[in-house]
């Protein structure tokens, strides 16, 4: 099932890059080029359990394109990983560090794995086993991997002290989202977070909304959704609705939202705490300014597009909206942040983090915070330009923004 759902992600995926680069005068070598990872990996990853037997696990690495320089892209840790899952994520990361303007192109990794259900020690055995799988295809200078699903800054240390002893140096820009002590960089575990709100404030004032009293409803509580949650309630935005995995709570009024972030757990549950709950699918369709998917793909489609409230959607998820629902969102004058602008914050600061180990030198969070407001909202003003200057919704104009680089450095390598 999960591949079949894959096998969705990639393809929608692929029509819009080939709609994004026809867009742009490219010829059928280029589509064909870019339509698909230059480079995966599949390994087999033998981890000694702590009953004593050995577990072969299957991971992937992704390397979508580097004509633009070195790939970069997240590790994820889950039980529903496949290889076109990986595939389309890794094209994702091409097309946000294109947005960005980072000089990276896109990548993406995964084990098959439930993390939930294994212990500290095999934990570290498996990120370390991966790390030595895919060695010879990853570093600071080909590519860069990063906390993504269920992975966090104890994975990636262990991933980094593995790529020191193999290397037989230390090399702190081989990953990102570390702890702040082996070289990570400060604000990059809010990153995404904050580079939500800051589309959320210029999407707010597109349509001339305040945003204190507007009223926010959050699909997700795990780190993206909880930190959003919490920058929004500060920011005077009623968080009017927010939900998990169990379900959902819902009140006109605004939530508690500093009450919710206390009694969540580390998986980001809360809604199970309450006798009064609604249902995801009435979350997504509540009147509200700005709807947030903040969980996973496939949410809004064309099922429940025509029912959806909101004036307002940013997608801090990979792929929540299909191409169809996209279509009647737009149709009916609602405002698309789409994903590969929204949640471009974690990429952008893993740069900066990338940018501090190269150069030795260290940046307080103020100084992390205004560079990446200044490149997010720099991303969503060509977006919305090439939105409104060529007619197409905001989703294609997020992908010819992303791809147009990539497209060029392609062509000036003499590759197409």
């Amino acid at each position: 099932m999960a591949d079949i759902h894959a096998h969705d992600i990639l393809k929608s995926t692929q029509v819009v890059i080939e709609q994004a680069l026809r867009k742009l005068g490219h010829q059928d070598s280029m589509i064909e080029l870019l339509k698909e990872p230059m480079r995966v990996l599949t390994v087999r990853i033998p981890v000694r359990m702590d009953d004593g037997t050995t577990t072969i696990f299957t991971g992937y690495r992704s390397q979508h394109n580097d004509a633009v320089g070195p790939t970069k892209g997240g590790v994820r840790f889950h039980p529903g990983v496949t290889e076109l899952e990986v595939k389309a994520l890794s094209i994702w990361m091409s097309l946000k560090c294109g947005i960005a303007d980072l000089p990276y192109g896109g990548g993406k990794g995964g084990v098959i794995c439930d993390p939930r259900k294994m212990s500290f020690g095999e934990l570290e055995r498996v990120s370390r086993g991966y790390v030595r799988a895919v060695s010879q295809i990853v570093g600071p200078t080909k590519d860069i991997p990063a906390p993504d699903v269920m992975t966090n800054s104890q994975i990636m240390a262990w991933m980094l002290d593995e790529y020191s002893r193999i290397r037989e140096f230390d090399s702190p820009g081989f990953i990102t989202g570390k702890p702040i002590v082996l070289g990570g960089s400060k604000g990059r575990e809010t990153a995404t977070a904050r580079g939500v709100v800051i589309m959320i404030e210029e999407a707010l004032a597109l349509k001339g909304i305040e945003i204190k009293g507007a009223r926010i409803v959050i699909q997700g509580f795990g780190n993206a959704g909880s930190y959003l949650a919490k920058f929004m309630h500060e920011a005077g935005a009623r968080v009017i609705g927010i939900s998990d995995v169990n379900g959902a709570l819902y009140n006109e009024e605004g939530l508690d939202i500093p009450y919710l972030l206390d009694r969540r757990d580390s998986f980001g549950n809360v809604t199970n705490l309450f006798p009064q709950t609604i249902t995801n699918d009435q979350l997504l369709e509540l009147d509200c300014d700005v709807l947030v998917p903040a969980a996973i793909e496939n949410q809004i489609t064309e099922a429940n597009a025509p029912n959806i409230r909101a004036s307002i959607v940013v997608e801090a998820a990979n792929g929540p909206t299909t191409l169809e629902a996209t279509q009647i969102l737009t149709d009916r004058g609602i405002l698309i942040v789409p994903d590969v602008l929204a949640s471009a914050g974690g990429v952008i600061v893993s740069y900066f983090e990338w940018v501090q180990n190269n150069q030795g030198y260290y940046w307080d969070e103020n100084e992390v915070d205004s560079k990446l407001r200044i490149m997010m909202i720099r991303g969503f003003k060509q977006v919305y330009e090439l939105h409104q200057t060529r007619n197409v919704d905001m989703r294609l104009a997020a992908y010819m923004t992303g791809v147009r680089k990539m497209a060029e450095a392609v062509r000036y390598r003499g590759w197409v």
